[in-house]
C-alpha cells in the first residue's frame, strides 16, 4: 500500500493513525500490531459488510510501502463523506443532546438485530481476554470467568466499541454508517450495551444513565440485565493495557465482587 503526500492525519493514538487519502480511510498501524490482528479485522468487516449493515468497503489490507510507515501493516477502507456523531453533537445547542443519543440508541438497536454467526463469538472472546488480566487476584477472576460461562448463546451483530465517534452520518442525508469493527463479535446485544455504558461512564455518569434508560426501553432489555455485564466488560478492557482507565475499571470489578 502507498499513502499519497496529500494525505491528512485524522487521529493518532495508542498504536495506530488514521488518514484520508483521497477516496479512502487508511489506518496504520505500528510494528507492536500483529498481522493478524489487521487482518482478523479486515475479515470482520468483510463478514458485517456481507450481512448488508451499513458500513465503509473494506478497500485493502497491506503493508506500506514507503515513507514513515514502511513496512507497517495498514488496512483502507471507503470514505464516507460526512461527520460522526459525537462531532455533530458537539456543534449543536446542549438542548438537543438527546436527539442524538436517541438517534444512536436505535441505530445500536438496529445494528443488533442482525445474524452473523461467522463472526468470532463474543463469550469466547470475553473469556480469553478476562483470562489474561493476571493483575486481577485469581478468586475474583475465577467469579468473572463463571459469570462468562454461563452465558447463552448469542450471534447477533455486537459492535464491541459502539460509541458515537463511530457513527458517520453521511453529508448527503442518507442512513448513517458504523465504522471501526476491530472489536465485533457475534453474541447477546445486553453485553455489547454494558460495553457502550462504560465507554459513556468514562466521560460522564449522567449520560451513561441516560443512555441505559433510553436503549433498555428501545430494546426491551431490563436496565438490571445489561448491567450485570458491566463489571465482566471492564475486566475484558483491563486487558487491553490503557493504564488511563485501569483506577475506572477496576472500580466497577470491585464494586460487585471485591467483597468476595
Amino acid at each position: 500500500m502507498k499513502l499519497s503526500d496529500s494525505k491528512v492525519e485524522i487521529v493518532r493514538r495508542n498504536n495506530k493513525a488514521v488518514y484520508q487519502d483521497g477516496n479512502r480511510i487508511v489506518k496504520v498501524f505500528n510494528d507492536r500490531k500483529p498481522a493478524s490482528d489487521v487482518v482478523n479485522e479486515a475479515l470482520n468487516l468483510a463478514r458485517v459488510s456481507e450481512t448488508g449493515l451499513r458500513v465503509p468497503q473494506l478497500v485493502e489490507v497491506s503493508q506500506v510501502s514507503e515513507g514513515e510507515w514502511q513496512g507497517s501493516w495498514a488496512l483502507s477502507t471507503e470514505y464516507v463523506p460526512g461527520k460522526d456523531l459525537a462531532t455533530l453533537a458537539a456543534e449543536d445547542v446542549p438542548e438537543r443532546a438527546d436527539k442524538y443519543l436517541q438517534q444512536f440508541v436505535e441505530l445500536q438497536v438496529e445494528y443488533q438485530k442482525t445474524d452473523a454467526p461467522l463472526l468470532n463469538r463474543q463469550k469466547d472472546k470475553l473469556l480469553r481476554m478476562v483470562k489474561s488480566v493476571k493483575s486481577v487476584d485469581p478468586s475474583v477472576r475465577y467469579d468473572l470467568e463463571i459469570r462468562i460461562r454461563g452465558m447463552k448463546s448469542g450471534f447477533k451483530v455486537c459492535h464491541g466499541d459502539f460509541n458515537p465517534t463511530n457513527v458517520i452520518v453521511p453529508d448527503d442525508g442518507s442512513a448513517p454508517y458504523v465504522c471501526d469493527w476491530a472489536h465485533v463479535t457475534a453474541g447477546l446485544p445486553e453485553v455489547d450495551a454494558a460495553t457502550t455504558y462504560l465507554l459513556f461512564s468514562v466521560e460522564s455518569e449522567e449520560r451513561a444513565k441516560r443512555y441505559l434508560t433510553l436503549y433498555s426501553k428501545a430494546a426491551d432489555i431490563p436496565q438490571q440485565v445489561i448491567m450485570q455485564w458491566v463489571p465482566v466488560v471492564a475486566a475484558a478492557e483491563l486487558a487491553r493495557g490503557r493504564a488511563e482507565k485501569e483506577e475506572f475499571l477496576r472500580g466497577w470489578i470491585d464494586a460487585v465482587f471485591g467483597d468476595e
